[in-house]
């Protein structure tokens, strides 16, 4: 039941992205340089899951995402799905850009706060002594860097720290990494850029 709901959910987001397939990055008159794109939803390739991305201001973005995550620490361990949500500050946009550097894709470096939810019906393997169906969540900070290329292949990677919060299982500090490889299905080619004047 829970994998035909969450293939359904798939679907509904597939569906979604491909109808607004034609994604835009803006550019403000005052420094020339584009904002991160308004709409970005990308599908992992090697593992379940996906994430969308909403460019909010110029270097300012808000994102929600489901993936495989690994969270370890002072108790112990749990791998398995997690529900990610990120507010991300790209610091080196504008120099990325400035240097002729790709920034399609929101291709930068970012600071962000970080929240991931970890609940056991789906994770895959734990470690910690734990109730059934219990639930940790993390809370914290995030450096990550996210590059896209033309053609569309997504890799983000981010390392932070902070606080997990357990229900039905101990809480404490420690580290947080995230990976993804995935494909960004707004389609590259069709992106344009567009003129903003004050």
């Amino acid at each position: 039941m829970k994998k035909k709901a969450l293939f359904h959910l798939l679907l509904i987001l597939c569906s979604l992205s491909f109808k607004n397939s034609h994604s835009q990055q803006f550019v403000e008159d005052w420094d020339g340089v584009p904002n991160l794109e308004r709409h970005q939803f990308t599908l992992n390739l090697f593992t379940p899951g996906v994430r969308y991305e909403l460019g909010v201001l110029k270097n300012l973005s808000v994102s929600l995402s489901f993936n495989p995550g690994l969270a370890t620490y002072e108790e112990g361990y749990s791998f398995g799905l997690v529900l990610h949500t990120r507010v991300r500050y790209y610091h080196n946009f504008k120099t990325r850009y400035n240097y002729g550097r790709e920034v399609v894709g929101n291709s930068a470096n970012y600071f962000g706060l970080a929240r991931s939810s970890f609940f056991e019906p789906l994770q895959l393997t734990y470690t910690m002594e734990a109730q059934k169906n219990f639930s940790l969540t993390f809370f914290g900070v995030v450096y990550g860097l996210q590059r896209t290329n033309l053609k569309g292949f997504n890799i983000t990677v981010e390392l932070g720290a902070g606080y997990y919060d357990g229900f039905g299982v101990e809480s404490g500090f420690g580290p947080l990494i995230n990976f993804t490889f995935g494909k960004v299905l707004t389609n590259a080619k069709a992106r344009k850029t567009i003129q903003v004047e004050y």
